[in-house]
This record gives C-alpha cells, sequence and structure tokens, in this order.
C-alpha cells in the first residue's frame, strides 16, 4: 500500500520541481512572442545599456498631431512585442509621444526575463526617456503584467498619471488563483506587488478592467482598488476578456478618457 502511495507523492514533488524551475519561462514566454509590422513615420529606434551591461531596445514613436507635451511610457503583456506595444499606444494618443522598450530577454533586448529584472530595468528606461525627450508630463501605462511594471515606478520616479489595464494586486496571488493545487506561495520566485506600491500613492491612477477576464480575476483587480491611494477613474469594459479587451471600441474611449482624467 505504501508504495501505491509513495509514486503519486514522487510524481507530484517532480511537478513541483518543474513548476520551480521553469516558472519563469511560462511568466515570460519570450521566445513565442511574434514580430512586429511596419513602423509609423518618424519612428526613432532606441537602445539602452542597462548598468549590469546588457541592452534594451525599444522604439520612440513621435505625436501624429499638434503635441500636448505628454510622454506615454508603455509596458507591454508578457507576450507583447515591445514594438507592437508602441504602435497600438500611438493609436490611443497620436498626440502625445509614445517609448517603448522590449523587455529583457525579448528579442532583440538580451539577458534573462524575470519579474525583477522588468522591475530594474524600469526605472532606467523612465530616465533614459525623459533625458531625450524632457516632456512636459509623464504618464506610464502599463498593460496586463506591464501594469505591475508601470506601477512600480509610482514610488520611484516622478509620474502625472498612471494608467492600468487588467491589473492586479499581487502577481503572486494570481497564479495561486490560478494554480490553487500547487502551494504558488512557496514556490513563486516573481512577485510584483502593486497593491504595496500605490498604497498612499499621490499618483492619479485610472483602472481599466475586463469584466471577463479568466486570467486576472475580479477579487485580484478589486485588491488594487481598494489599495490605490489616488484613483480618479476605473473602468469596467462589460463582456471583455483578458485578450480581446484590445479590440473592443469602449476600450478605446475608455483609455482616452482615462488619459483625460490622469492630466494627460
Amino acid at each position: 500500500m505504501w508504495k501505491l502511495l509513495f509514486i503519486p507523492l514522487l510524481l507530484y514533488l517532480a511537478l513541483l520541481g518543474i513548476v520551480f524551475a521553469f516558472q519563469g519561462r511560462l511568466l515570460f514566454p519570450a521566445g513565442s512572442v511574434g514580430g512586429a509590422g511596419p513602423l509609423p513615420a518618424g519612428a526613432q529606434h532606441l537602445t539602452l545599456e542597462t548598468a549590469d551591461g546588457d541592452r534594451l531596445y525599444g522604439v520612440h514613436l513621435p505625436p501624429a498631431r499638434p503635441s500636448s507635451g505628454t510622454l506615454i511610457l508603455g509596458f507591454g503583456g508578457n507576450g507583447w512585442n515591445g514594438e507592437v506595444a508602441a504602435v497600438y499606444l500611438h493609436g490611443l494618443y497620436p498626440e502625445a509621444d509614445v517609448v517603448t522598450f522590449h523587455y529583457r530577454g525579448y528579442y532583440p533586448s538580451t539577458g534573462a526575463s524575470s519579474a525583477q529584472a522588468l522591475l530594474d530595468d524600469a526605472p532606467e528606461v523612465y530616465d533614459f526617456a525623459v533625458r531625450r525627450l524632457r516632456p512636459a508630463r509623464i504618464v506610464a501605462v502599463g498593460l496586463s503584467i506591464g501594469s505591475g511594471v508601470a506601477a512600480s515606478l509610482a514610488p520611484k520616479r516622478r509620474l502625472d498619471g498612471l494608467i492600468l489595464v487588467t491589473p492586479f494586486d499581487s502577481l503572486k496571488a494570481v497564479a495561486a488563483g490560478q494554480y490553487g493545487w500547487l502551494p504558488i506561495r512557496w514556490l513563486f520566485r516573481h512577485e510584483m506587488k502593486p497593491a504595496e506600491w500605490l498604497r498612499g500613492s499621490p499618483v492619479p491612477t485610472a483602472i481599466v478592467a475586463a469584466e471577463r477576464d479568466s486570467l486576472i480575476r475580479a477579487p485580484r483587480t478589486e485588491g488594487l482598488r481598494r489599495a490605490t491611494g489616488h484613483l480618479v477613474y476605473d473602468k469596467t469594459i462589460a463582456g471583455a476578456g483578458h485578450n480581446d479587451i484590445y479590440d473592443r471600441p469602449e476600450f478605446r474611449a475608455a483609455m482616452r478618457e482615462a488619459l483625460a482624467r490622469v492630466g494627460g
């Protein structure tokens, strides 16, 4: 009888080992991110060398209309190509400068992806963009996992506004909710804690969520709402899921309203 119990236990422990070892590849699927299409006229490619010697590659899309003086500093989802994110944000905010970078480990950026790497790189990306453009206003926009990266800037750098799309209070809590049958809270090595970073923050913050988000579930977004120190706009797109939210005209309208509310 003990052998019948021992074999499933060994299999379970082996599974835990695999999850522990490969969770970075699951969270940051850099190798499966597609390429980008043509960039708008005037696009400028950017290169930033990090403090530890890796190179990050990004793009600056200048305004297509008379400039508002706002810089949109974009942080895409874990499955987004950085240039695709830039083009999407440029379409939403054609009067603003848009800067995005490929995350560390996402081609052509070098290095290895991890939550800590993204969080460490965010202030360097911010400083690089601000030195280059000297904008009147700076609004960080984070999409999905990028909402955690964008939120991490609030206690570190001056932001005039923050727009968070399908955001969460804790990345570890998101993973625990998805894999309740695993001891994720003990295994997880890629925590992001937006609720902690935005608690008491004076940065005007907008949240745009998806009603039918099966990845970032409602309690995770609600936890962030309760913690956010200066929530000026909160919109949930009816019927939208985590991925199809970006295709909806009501989402585009909400993002325009969000920028207006945060003062961009």
